[in-house]
């Protein structure tokens, strides 16, 4: 968030937050004087001035709802941090000062002192629990395993604290993060630099399917419409020979220039969904009507490790897992769903026969990009488990395929990731989700489909 009033108002938290220290100071001095009124009720009234001033001074220019909320939760467990460190040393003064007073022959005031701790713990635990609850169901990046973390060292101190300053962390990057993403956003509205002359035909992966409420290309299609990209879904079988999903493909090519009156369409495609495509376009009639191919991780030249394990693994292990995937692929929508084709159709010496079979048409331009991990930690699961198999048959890789399988078409581009983690093949299309420090998986597609716009398609 690149505006001057977060500043000004950072400054004003932490002058706000000394004040209060001076307080919890100066009440030793009336707790000595045998004053001692709790200074733990003027903290909770300036935790009741940040419940209600603070977060809504500092999201007046923050536009998305769950980011709204998601700065209020994190706010409020600041302010639960900070208010617990000044209730500590406060508390540890008054014990002193308290137990003075009753050595010189008065009583010690337990009913004083529990009040104030009541009055401490409660106020504290409505900030917590109001900030807690607010990140957990609105923050996309803690993901499930910082909240399982979370619900399991709840009661471990001082671990606990460790992992709620972690998760403090997490949420303000992101508020930061999507703000800044709105804005942009909001300045290029009227610009409209994903509205390209032909529509965007997005084809998914083997294995995948085009659902309505998860979809496979994450936070993507909707910065895509922000940017006034028109975009449809391949929808083709998830598991199937690339030569019958190719045919899939061909119709929804065919559907979507009949129906928008277009001439041509620009896919995007994704890991098998690139040789699908390919496979398309050996119709001429189908390959007239596209515009531009672009690949994004495709296995042009196949996986070796593929070959390996189709080689090695006994063909009864082998249909015993088909025959539990065809099971689970046809209820998710595959009408013909055959595991096996699938996976043969992505070994490498399946490729070098398809890309002797089928040449590209003319007339088409097509680029290809691709990434790759730096580490099996990179990865999510399961693509932490076999980026080292890929890599002893194939080299770098994405966690499944190869970097020198990547390249096709006339443009090749290599998504060189910054630091140690890299870019693994579910990372590329925003599959996890995950804001990913120096690769905006959504301004890519952004720029991706800007310059395809460019270049008049």
């Amino acid at each position: 968030m690149k505006n001057p009033i977060h500043t000004t108002i950072r400054i004003i938290y932490h002058l706000l937050f000394l004040f209060v220290l001076t307080l919890a100071a100066n009440s030793v001095f009336l707790l000595a004087s045998g004053a001692y009124d709790s200074i733990v009720m003027i903290v909770a009234m300036c935790m009741c001035f940040f419940f209600w001033l603070w977060p809504g001074a500092c999201t007046k220019d923050i536009r998305d709802g769950r980011i709204k909320q998601l700065w209020f939760g994190n706010i409020q467990l600041r302010v639960f941090l900070e208010s617990l460190v000044i209730t500590i040393v406060y508390t540890i003064l008054e014990l002193a000062v308290l137990k003075n007073v009753a050595g010189a022959g008065g009583d010690f005031p337990w009913k004083k002192f529990g009040s104030h701790a009541v009055i401490a713990i409660v106020f504290l635990s409505i900030t917590f629990w109001i900030g807690i609850i607010r990140i957990y169901l609105t923050s996309v990046q803690l993901g499930i395993k910082m909240r399982v973390i979370g619900i399991l060292c709840g009661l471990l101190f001082p671990f606990n604290l460790i992992v709620l300053g972690i998760m403090i962390r997490t949420t303000l990057e992101e508020v930061k993060f999507e703000n800044d993403k709105d804005i942009l956003n909001e300045q290029r509205k009227d610009e409209k630099i994903c509205a390209t002359k032909y529509p965007v035909l997005l084809l998914h992966g083997v294995f995948f399917r085009d659902f309505k409420y998860f979809d496979y290309w994450g936070r993507v299609p909707g910065e895509l419409f922000a940017n006034g990209c028109t975009f449809f879904y391949g929808e083709q079988q998830s598991a199937a020979s690339v030569e019958s999903c190719g045919l899939e493909v061909a119709r929804k090519i065919k559907e979507i220039t009949e129906m928008t009156g277009c001439e041509k369409v620009n896919i995007i495609a994704h890991s098998k969904g690139g040789l699908d495509a390919r496979s398309a376009m050996t119709d001429p009639d189908i390959a007239r009507r596209v515009a531009s191919l672009t690949t994004i991780n495709t296995p042009h030249r196949g996986c070796e490790f593929a070959d390996y394990l189709l080689n090695k693994i006994p063909e009864k292990p082998q249909q015993v897992v088909a025959k539990a995937y065809n099971k689970a692929l046809s209820k998710l929508g595959d009408y013909n769903p055959d595991f096996i084709v699938a996976c043969r159709n992505l070994t490498h010496e399946f490729c070098t026969e398809f890309n002797e079979r089928v040449k590209d048409p003319q007339g088409v331009y097509i680029q290809s990009y691709g990434s790759y991990l730096k580490n099996n930690r990179g990865g999510q699961f399961p693509l932490n488990m076999s980026y080292g198999l890929v890599n002893a048959f194939d080299g770098r890789n994405d966690g499944l395929v190869g970097e020198k399988s990547f390249p096709w078409g006339s443009d090749f581009h290599l998504i060189e990731p910054t630091g140690k983690r890299g870019i693994s093949h579910g990372d590329v299309i925003d599959l996890n989700r995950e804001n990913i420090p120096g690769y905006d998986v959504r301004e890519f597609y952004v720029q991706l489909v800007a310059d395809l716009k460019r270049k008049g398609f």
